[in-house]
């Protein structure tokens, strides 16, 4: 009666692997001045105020050359409104392109942590999983034993456990 297999389950999963952490914040404190400036340069032209407030300095400026209120200092066609915002451009799109490439840069730093955490988890999984199946061999064992045990003291049981 003794020729059951002993019980056996895998040795307890360790967690080995470091803390997860949130990379919005590592980047947040490797941020330059400069990257902090194009950050900022980017969010504020991208932004409806800019705009409103750049339309309105625009309508202004044209108004006031074409109405002639005051002294015309750009008259029409308006070279100097159209030099200053080519220069704005000029500077604009370079520092913002940095941004992009910056937010870019981050966006894969994301991917790749959220990979790890991936990984992380399915090394996880697979260890419950593994637990679980020695579980369930462990209950064919112990249900074998009752079985073996009643039958031994005349009782019927159904030999096959049920799975619902």
């Amino acid at each position: 009666m003794n020729s059951h297999v002993p019980l056996r389950f895998p040795h307890p999963f360790r967690h080995d692997h470091p803390q997860v952490q949130d990379v919005n914040v590592l980047e947040e404190e490797r941020l330059t001045f400069a990257q902090r400036a194009a950050d900022g340069v980017a969010a504020l032209m991208g932004s409806w105020p800019f705009i409103i407030v750049q339309t309105a300095i625009l309508g202004v400026w044209m108004t006031l050359n074409v109405v002639g209120l005051i002294r015309h200092w750009d008259p029409y066609p308006f070279i100097l409104m159209n030099l200053l915002l080519s220069t704005q451009a000029a500077y604009a799109a370079p520092i913002i392109m940095m941004s992009q490439n910056r937010q870019a840069a981050r966006d894969r730093l994301e991917a790749h942590n959220d990979f790890e955490i991936n990984r992380k988890a399915e090394i996880e999984i697979g260890a419950v999983l593994a637990h679980l199946e020695a579980q369930d061999r462990a209950l064919e064992e112990v249900h074998r034993i009752l079985a073996m045990l009643c039958t031994h003291q005349g009782m019927a049981v159904d030999p096959q456990p049920r799975s619902e």
